[in-house]
């Protein structure tokens, strides 16, 4: 999974979440792709990502409408075109924290 540049048009939540942290997204995706007002949008950070199969998918926070810190774990929706490209990505995402959290512990 990667950041991309390709459109999030037409993609929308399916029940499906990740509990992470703001920092923990950015350390395996860099920065947001969107950060907005805390106090007014619904969504407040968003990562646009592309899966290896090339399906672009979201990973957002959904009204916090607070300021979230950096590294509290939260419940992020993944977006996406269809439920199984979401569950793909939420299994990308678990493989990734897991690999990449597992080797910087050691």
């Amino acid at each position: 999974m990667k950041k991309t540049e390709k459109s999030a048009n037409g993609t929308s939540f399916h029940d499906v979440t990740i509990t992470t942290s703001i920092n923990d997204l950015t350390r395996l995706l860099g920065e947001p792709t969107y950060v907005g007002d805390f106090s007014e949008d619904k969504v407040t950070v968003e990562w646009i990502c592309e899966t290896e199969e090339g399906e672009v998918v979201t990973i957002y926070d959904w009204k916090e409408y607070r300021s979230i810190g950096k590294d509290e774990k939260i419940e992020f929706h993944i977006g996406g075109r269809s439920k199984f490209i979401t569950l793909d990505a939420k299994d990308d995402l678990d493989y990734l924290m897991r690999t990449y959290f597992s080797i910087k512990i050691k």
